[in-house]
C-alpha cells in the first residue's frame, strides 16, 4: 500500500511539472467565490434558472467522470458537494490539462446553475481554474449498490486512530463529521449569547499560574526562564474568577482551555475546554435553575428540541431536572449508609464493594471512588446530585441546614458529569482551615489535593459577596448534544500516543 501511495505521489509531482511547463500556475493567490454549494442546491428554481445565471464556486475535486468531449466533476466545499459540467469546446485550454488533474485537487469554477437530464442540479462551467494541486492521494471511499440494493462502501478512511491523527484528511474523506464541529461552535455561541443577554462579562485569566488551584488534579509543569521559577498550566479558572467578584464585578465567565496531567479515555483528554461562571448574591439553588434553563436553551438552539437519542437511550433535557442528595444515591445504589463514617470505616466499606483503596486515599478520595464505581453510571436522565460531604468540597459553603455537608451540586447526564457548582465559600477563616487540611492530605500522599493559595485567601479577606459558581465541561456537553460517545470525536486534534517509529534497514 505504501509503495502504491508513493508511486501515486511521484506521478502527481510529474503532473505538476507538466502543468507548470504548460504555463499553468498551480498555486494562484485568490479566487472570487460567490456561492456556497448548498446555496445553489437550495436556491435553484427550475421555473426561474436566471436567478443563478452567474455563480462562482470553489472546492476540492472528489470525483471525475470523463466522457470524451465532456467531463463531470464532483466538487466539495465546506457546505457539501456539487456537480460541475465541463465541455471541451468551451474550455479548450483547461480541458487539455484535465488529464493532469486528480481527486484532491482544488478548482475554481464560474458559470451558471442548471439541472441535468438525470435531474441533478449542477454548475455548467464557463471558466475553470486550478487553485491548488494536491500532491498526495486521498483515501476517497467508493460506493456501490449490491444485488440486494444495499449500499457498500470500499476503501473508507475509517481507522479511528488514523482519523484522529490526520483530522485534515478525515474532514475531507468523511466530510459529514464536519456537522459535529459546526454544532460544537453553535453550542458555545448559544452559551455566550445566554450569558451576554444577562449582562455577565466574559473575561480572560492566566493560563500560566505560579500556584495552580480551583480543582483537585495533577498539573502540567513548565519553567519561566527569565524569572527562573516553575509555572503551572491551569487546571481551573475558579480562584482568579473569584478575585474578580471580590474586585466588584457581579457576573463573570470564561470559556477556556484547561490542562490536567491525568490519564486518557473516552471521557478525558489532558487538554480540555471548560466554562466557569460566577454570579454575586446568588446561591446553588438559583444556580441549579439557571443551569437547567441554560442547557435546555442550548439544546433548543442547536437541535431544535430537548430530546436526545443516544444508542438505545432516550434522554429528555426538558426542565426541571431531577434533584437527588448524594448520600441518598449512595444508599440507593450500594445499599449502604455512608454518612458520618470515618476514613477507615469508609475504606472498609469500599473494599467490601470490591473497590481497591490504598493508604494514601483520603475520605474525599474514597467517597469519590465509590460514587464513580457504583453510582454515576446509573444516572442516565439529567440529575442534579446535591449536598456533598464536606470533605469532598473544600471550596464550597457549608450547608445551611445539614451538618457535615456543603451546598454543592454536580449535573450528571447519561452517566457522565456535565457540570459542577457551589454556593461559594466566602468566609476566609473557614477557607483557610479547609485549604490547610488539603495541605495535610497532600503531605499524606494525595498529590491531587489542593495547594494553599495565600493571595486568594487575602482576596477573600478583602471580602467576597455571597456568590454562586458553576463549571461546565464543554467537550462533554458537545458529546451529549451531538450523540458522540468519545471525547476524541468532538475535538479536532485530540492528544494521541506517539506513533511507533518503524526501524528501517541500513
Amino acid at each position: 500500500m505504501s509503495e502504491n501511495r508513493n508511486e501515486q505521489s511521484r506521478r502527481r509531482f510529474e503532473e505538476l511539472e507538466l502543468l507548470e511547463s504548460a504555463g499553468v500556475n498551480a498555486y494562484p493567490y485568490s479566487f472570487d467565490k460567490t456561492h456556497k454549494s448548498s446555496d445553489i442546491l437550495l436556491e435553484f428554481d427550475d421555473n426561474n434558472p436566471e436567478l443563478l445565471a452567474d455563480v462562482a464556486v470553489a472546492g476540492r475535486i472528489m470525483a471525475i467522470r470523463r466522457m470524451g468531449k465532456a467531463t463531470f466533476l464532483h466538487v466539495l466545499d465546506q457546505y457539501g458537494k456539487i456537480q460541475i459540467y465541463l465541455k471541451k469546446d468551451e474550455l479548450p485550454e483547461f480541458y487539455d490539462n484535465l488529464k493532469l488533474l486528480d481527486i484532491g485537487d482544488i478548482v475554481g469554477i464560474k458559470g451558471f446553475a442548471f439541472r441535468t437530464k438525470t435531474g441533478e442540479i449542477s454548475v455548467h462551467a464557463k471558466y475553470a481554474e486550478l487553485l491548488c494541486k494536491s500532491l498526495m492521494p486521498l483515501p476517497v471511499a467508493k460506493e456501490e449498490v449490491d444485488e440486494e440494493g444495499n449500499k457498500v462502501v470500499h476503501d473508507a478512511f475509517s481507522d479511528k486512530e488514523a482519523r484522529y491523527r490526520k483530522r485534515y484528511i478525515d474532514l475531507i474523506a468523511n466530510h459529514n463529521i464536519r456537522d459535529t464541529f459546526v454544532k460544537r461552535s453553535k453550542i458555545i455561541s448559544a452559551m455566550r449569547r445566554y450569558f451576554d443577554e444577562r449582562d455577565w462579562l466574559e473575561v480572560e485569566t492566566p493560563v500560566l499560574q505560579p500556584i495552580y488551584g480551583g480543582a483537585t488534579a495533577r498539573p502540567f509543569v513548565t519553567h519561566h526562564n527569565a524569572l527562573d521559577i516553575p509555572l503551572y498550566l491551569r487546571i481551573a479558572d475558579e480562584l482568579y474568577l473569584k478575585r474578580l467578584i471580590v474586585g466588584g464585578f457581579e457576573g463573570v465567565y470564561e470559556i477556556s482551555k484547561n490542562f490536567r496531567n491525568e490519564g486518557m479515555d473516552k471521557m478525558h483528554n489532558p487538554e480540555f475546554t471548560s466554562m466557569e461562571i460566577y454570579v454575586a448574591y446568588k446561591d446553588y439553588n438559583w444556580m441549579m435553575e439557571m443551569t437547567e434553563q441554560l442547557i435546555s436553551t442550548i439544546s433548543m438552539a442547536v437541535n431544535g428540541n430537548t430530546e436526545i437519542c443516544l444508542a438505545d437511550k432516550e434522554i429528555s433535557l426538558a426542565t426541571p431536572f431531577r434533584r437527588a442528595p448524594m448520600y441518598d444515591l449512595f444508599k440507593e445504589y450500594t445499599g449502604r449508609d455512608l454518612r458520618g463514617l470515618s476514613r477507615d470505616e469508609l475504606a472498609k466499606e469500599a473494599e467490601a464493594m470490591g473497590i481497591e483503596v490504598d493508604n494514601t486515599f483520603s475520605s474525599m478520595k474514597i467517597l469519590d471512588e465509590i460514587f464513580s464505581e457504583k453510582v454515576e453510571h446509573n444516572l442516565i436522565q439529567p440529575t442534579f446530585v446535591i449536598d456533598y460531604p464536606l470533605e469532598m468540597s473544600p471550596l464550597a459553603k457549608k450547608h445551611r441546614s445539614e451538618s457535615g455537608l456543603v451546598e454543592r451540586f454536580e449535573l450528571f447526564v447519561n452517566g457522565a458529569e456535565i457540570a459542577n457548582a457551589f454556593s461559594e465559600l466566602n468566609d476566609p477563616r473557614d477557607q483557610r482551615a479547609r485549604l490547610e487540611e488539603q495541605s495535610r492530605i497532600r503531605a499524606a500522599g494525595d498529590d491531587e489535593a489542593m495547594i494553599l493559595d495565600d493571595d486568594f485567601l487575602n482576596a477573600l479577606e478583602i471580602g467576597m459577596p455571597p456568590t454562586a459558581g458553576l463549571g461546565i465541561g464543554i467537550d462533554r456537553l458537545v458529546m451529549l448534544l451531538t450523540g458522540e460517545s468519545s471525547i476524541r470525536d468532538v475535538l479536532f486534534f485530540p492528544q494521541m500516543k506517539p506513533e511507533k517509529i518503524k526501524k528501517q534497514d541500513d
